[in-house]
């Protein structure tokens, strides 16, 4: 582990009534030489506030309501140059910090993700929970191309620098894809760390499965449009496409028994046609996304190069 000063961390917990674990969550903190906490409460109805109050954390009561809008909200007032993020559920092991944020401190990475899929307590993730987690990882490596492992888990280490090169909206909890997205999108190195996932023993979740699985899907597909078009556009060519196919066959079929559909015929060359093009808008944004990052990489290129002439001079 590189030696670092635990005082330039920040380590950021959102919570909203956790009064069963956050005493506990801070308490270790402390003990393993971390002071600096700030935790961003989302105006909890029991004694979650007073608790981490009476433990020296800081309080910021989030004006917004969301997880989203919470961390949103803290990143913009935090100064430290590392930032540890984890649910206030207890779910997180204070533990792994050092790990978590080794590969910032080193300069290997500008952000870590905790992977909680490998290791957790039994009952932590329930078979439901591990099937969509597999699915909602395994579309966004389609998306965007990059496999992150765990783009859903609530713990994570940033440095400073990349939080604010990151323009983040999603107010609930959507926002770690909307994170995994913009990592992709602003080129920034990242690591997945192994950690372990306890279970919650504190409130129920909030996470509510059906519902917001659905808003995380569709925020993968957001931001995929931006990060890998060609996958979102093959994939709208290709459906419209397989119409068009399934309905030729029959048309075809029809022909041959001596009826004619003049109308579905029509119907389905557009489809076909269709499809081709929507696929060739996706190979033709996926150029100018590709050119787009080559040329933010010349200009980070040159702004690193000016800032070391600066230094020299």
């Amino acid at each position: 582990m590189t030696d670092f000063n635990k005082d330039d961390v920040c380590v950021l917990i959102p919570t909203l009534n956790e009064m069963a674990t956050i005493g506990g969550i801070i308490q270790e903190f402390h003990t393993l030489g971390y002071n600096n906490i700030l935790v961003v409460d989302g105006h909890s109805t029991d004694d979650t506030v007073k608790i981490a109050e009476e433990l020296g954390a800081k309080i910021l009561v989030q004006s917004k309501k969301g997880k989203g809008a919470a961390m949103i909200e803290a990143f913009s007032k935090i100064t430290e140059p590392y930032v540890l993020m984890l649910d206030g559920d207890g779910t997180n092991p204070p533990e792994y910090a050092d790990a978590m944020l080794e590969p910032l401190v080193s300069g290997r990475a500008d952000h870590v993700i905790g992977n909680r899929r490998d290791e957790f307590e039994k009952g932590a993730l329930t078979s439901f929970n591990r099937f969509g987690n597999y699915v909602m990882n395994t579309m966004f490596k389609w998306a965007h191309g990059v496999y992150m492992t765990d783009i859903l888990s609530g713990y994570r280490a940033f440095t400073k620098k990349s939080l604010e090169e990151m323009h983040l909206s999603e107010g609930g909890f959507e926002i770690e894809t909307e994170i995994s997205s913009e990592i992709v999108h602003r080129d920034l190195r990242f690591e997945v760390v192994p950690t372990y996932y306890k279970k919650r023993p504190g409130s129920p979740t909030k996470l509510r499965p059906v519902r917001d699985g659905w808003k995380i899907i569709r925020a993968i597909n957001k931001y995929g449009k931006m990060n890998n078009p060609l996958f979102h556009f093959s994939i709208i060519g290709m459906i419209l496409g397989i119409i068009g196919f399934i309905l030729g066959i029959y048309v075809v079929i029809e022909w041959f028994a001596g009826i004619e559909h003049l109308p579905l015929t029509i119907l389905v060359m557009l489809l076909i046609v269709t499809g081709i093009l929507v696929f060739m808008m996706g190979l033709i944004s996926d150029m100018i996304v590709a050119y787009h990052r080559e040329e933010i990489r010349e200009i980070s290129k040159l702004k690193k190069d000016i800032e070391e002439l600066k230094k020299k001079d």
